[in-house]
């Protein structure tokens, strides 16, 4: 084998199925990290020949570096994937390929996340193509100690870039959307709120997309008023962006985590130092 993946789970018992028959051709180990499902998620991927560990929660970086640190990954390669996210059958098929040929100076992958809402695919409202380093040589590579927003830290080497998607479209329906983006608006408010070195060890070390990203929503995002910076990323999002084009599930996707979002993490954040 030449790959190993980890899955994050909890109580993820909707999504991993199609997760797992995503990646059933690439013939890779799968680690499954649970911090204490209460549904058949552990059932399932013992059914489907995962290794289970089981570790408590604390934050999706920290549980990451914990599977690094610890899991008996003995593959060259090494692969993050969320439950809720799926491969196309072509990206499985690249990876075999390339993995099988990679020249020495690369030492990790980026790849397109295509995200589905109500069933739809969100093309627009700059929403596509998101880059995700997802793909790394066994131990060149950490997950960044932040609460929101963690991206790959690679330690050497060359990024480069396959040409198929990771599909994220998660099955648990629009109340637990909502109250997933409450509990993440609380751990971004924790971020704005500390001094994170690893934003710039991101920026100085990959001119990547997502180091890109957090330069603007840094310097140019963060600085600009509070509760109106939402409305105007809304307006960006939506019309510059054409994420009107997506239909009636873009205009709910785009003005919940583009707007409603946003403006819930400034609220957030005016309690706080009121």
């Amino acid at each position: 084998m030449l790959l190993s993946i980890i899955i994050l789970t909890r109580d993820e018992q909707a999504n991993l199925p199609t997760c797992l028959e995503s990646i059933q051709s690439i013939e890779a180990q799968i680690y499954i990290v649970d911090s204490g499902s209460g549904d058949r998620t552990v059932e399932i991927a013992r059914e489907k020949g995962c290794q289970v560990f089981v570790h408590p929660w604390e934050s999706y970086a920290q549980q990451l570096n914990w599977a690094l640190e610890n899991l008996p990954i003995s593959t060259p390669w090494t692969m993050r994937l969320d439950a809720d996210e799926r491969l196309t059958s072509d990206l499985a098929e690249e990876i075999k390929q390339t993995l099988k040929s990679t020249p020495e100076e690369i030492t990790a992958y980026q790849v397109k996340r295509r995200v589905y809402f109500m069933g739809r695919w969100m093309r627009h409202g700059g929403y596509y193509p998101t880059w995700l380093l997802r793909i790394w040589k066994t131990g060149l590579a950490r997950c960044e100690d932040r609460w929101m927003d963690e991206h790959i830290i690679l330690s050497q080497g060359t990024i480069a870039t396959l040409n198929n998607d990771i599909i994220d479209e998660n099955q648990k329906g629009l109340t637990f959307w909502i109250d997933k983006h409450n509990r993440y608006a609380d751990r971004e408010v924790k971020d704005l709120l500390m001094l994170n070195k690893n934003d710039r060890l991101l920026l100085a070390e990959h001119s990547t997309q997502a180091s890109q990203r957090r330069w603007i929503k840094q310097n140019i995002y963060l600085r600009s008023p509070l509760f109106l910076r939402a409305f105007l990323y809304f307006l960006v999002r939506y019309l510059i962006g054409l994420g009107f084009l997506d239909g009636v599930e873009g205009l709910i996707f785009h003005f919940l985590q583009g707007f409603w979002y946003r403006f819930l993490v400034d609220a957030k954040l005016y309690v706080y130092n009121k």
